[in-house]
């Protein structure tokens, strides 16, 4: 097989214009491309008002590929191409009675959960939250009735806090193994659609992916696992450093030598719980800061200039950096092309937001988190779980700010940068639900992320026109960008670092960011502890000791 690479086309090519373009880029014959596939579609936009193109990667077979290749020899963008399926590492042996416990639902525990299914080891998963019927409701609940349910919301349930987002499926990780493609793959089976697998930055969107989560739990417990809902760990049995089981709420013990820890990053009890039962967890960086939304238009016309609302290019995103003379560093984070702000909290009393888009991305407004990072030896130093407590004491002060009902806090662009509180909206309507209370933001967050949001908007204006527009809005707060821990591993086992049989993984753990880097490390994670099993079972002539 060949890989071609930078091969682009206008945007409104047509179907066999691909097929044309590869022939006679290769000098072949037409009767020559057996077939091909598209690995990725992308294009430029950054200088707005040239032409747009796609621009394609394509995976080919053809005759006589040795001939083709080595024609192209020096031609950087004609290779062979690398081998992109999955190859399971280990299969369970017949006999094997153990079982593996995964804690959480979410991406991470998803794919550790199909991959130990499908290599025969029949996991346990553990949901503290309810599956994603019932999970939907609830959380509408909250959006449309100001009614929380504290084990069933945004954050907690089938398809963890990725369920309700962007369903963004694209990662800055390295992904040499191309367990990426796997994910995808798994994705497009369960119902996704296919444009996933080619599309530079792709997306399901909400709706789509409760489905998906479905089906993928449909085939988890077809090849032998079992999904437990409403089933809370509250706490972990430890013997000499080794995992041997967990308790659940109601006090049943299940045991296990093997599990998979795959909380999600507001799992603060989870936290709390390994703190007190000795395993090693440490503070990390994480961010702050707001929500902020524009008309849809105004993004898409500042990024594709006049291909702004072509219906091959769909909504424009955005990715924003600045560096505040303070020192901090402000970003864009979780950019909603076409979405709504949503209320993200898992807690009474107290006001998260988050983004949220469907497949569509049709909504008016554009909203993205602009967030300002902090660091554990200089913001809240003070131990392992003390970013856990800044961001409690930050949304119980959001909740009082935006009147103590769940509504958020919001303020307008222009009077955040002047520092006075806004009493009426403008032409940009807020979205999020269950509504907002304007006031002024700024005792919403440390004084020095007031200061470099301020600083930041008017540059961001510089990149984006009308990005610091005056009637703009920013709806407080957003802190729950990443996990406030790492559950430390080490980095050859993939085990924590002082409790043996325990596999920190995805969010929660610190090691991914979204839906694919969770996903991916959960295929890792699942890896490893296949690995380790079938190892314990050779040293032992039969089960793990």
């Amino acid at each position: 097989m060949i890989r071609l690479t930078e091969l682009a086309l206008p945007l409104d090519h047509s179907d066999s214009a691909l097929r044309t373009a590869i022939v006679e880029r290769l000098q072949i014959a037409d009767a020559d491309l057996i077939d091909f596939t598209v690995f990725k579609r992308s294009y430029d936009a950054r200088k707005k008002n040239t032409e747009i193109k796609f621009v394609y990667i394509i995976d080919l077979n053809a005759r006589d590929e040795a001939d083709i290749l080595a024609r192209f020899e020096q031609d950087n963008h004609v290779r062979p191409a690398p081998d992109t399926s999955y190859h399971p590492v280990a299969q369970a042996p017949a006999n094997l009675t153990e079982r593996p416990v995964v804690i959480g639902f979410g991406p991470c525990g998803l794919f550790a959960a199909l991959l130990l299914a499908q290599m025969g080891f029949r996991p346990i998963v553990l949901e503290r939250g309810k599956d994603v019927r019932r999970r939907t409701r609830d959380t509408w609940a909250l959006w449309r009735k100001k009614k929380l349910s504290p084990e069933s919301n945004v954050q907690f349930g089938e398809g963890g806090a990725g369920l309700f987002s962007d369903g963004k499926l694209y990662s800055q990780i390295k992904d040499p193994k191309f367990y990426g493609r796997k994910v995808m793959h798994e994705f497009v089976r369960a119902g996704a659609p296919e444009e996933i697998l080619y599309v530079s930055k792709p997306h399901i969107g909400t709706f789509r992916l409760t489905g998906v989560v479905a089906t993928m739990r449909e085939e988890i417990i077809r090849l032998g696992g079992e999904i437990r809902f409403e089933s809370k760990v509250t706490d972990l049995h430890i013997r000499d450093e080794r995992i041997e089981g967990v308790e659940l709420a109601g006090g049943e013990r299940i045991d296990s030598r093997y599990v998979v820890l795959a909380l999600g990053h507001s799992a603060r009890e989870t936290f709390r719980m390994l703190q007190r039962d000795g395993v090693f967890i440490e503070a990390k960086p994480f961010a702050i800061g707001f929500r902020i939304e524009h008309p849809q238009s105004l993004v898409d016309k500042a990024r594709l200039g006049k291909y702004a609302g072509h219906p091959a290019l769909g909504a424009a995103d955005y990715k924003l950096v600045y560096h505040a003379s303070n020192g901090r560093a402000v970003y864009s984070f979780c950019m909603c092309p076409g979405g709504t702000v949503v209320a993200a909290t898992s807690e009474p009393e107290r006001v998260v937001t988050n983004g949220m888009s469907q497949y569509s991305r049709n909504e008016r407004n554009a909203n993205a988190g602009i967030v300002v990072a902090i660091h554990p030896e200089q913001d809240f130093p003070g131990g392992p779980l003390a970013g856990v407590e800044l961001q409690e004491k930050l949304e119980s002060d959001a909740y009082r700010l935006g009147g103590s009902d769940y509504c958020a806090p919001a303020q307008l662009v222009g009077d955040f940068i002047k520092g006075k509180a806004s009493t009426e909206l403008g032409k940009v309507e807020p979205s999020y639900k269950p509504g907002i209370k304007l006031c002024d933001l700024a005792p919403s967050l440390p004084a020095y992320a007031i200061e470099a949001i301020r600083e930041a908007l008017p540059a961001f204006g510089k990149q984006i026109r009308g990005y610091n527009r005056d009637d703009a809005v920013l709806t407080g707060i957003e802190t729950r960008t990443s996990s406030p821990v790492r559950i430390t591993r080490d980095r050859n086992s993939l085990q924590s670092l002082n409790t043996r049989g325990l596999y920190p993984a995805g969010e929660g753990a610190g090691y991914a960011g979204g839906i694919l880097s969770a996903g991916v490390d959960g295929i890792k994670v699942a890896e490893a502890l296949a690995q380790a099993m079938l190892d314990d079972c050779e040293n032992t002539g039969g089960q793990p000791s």
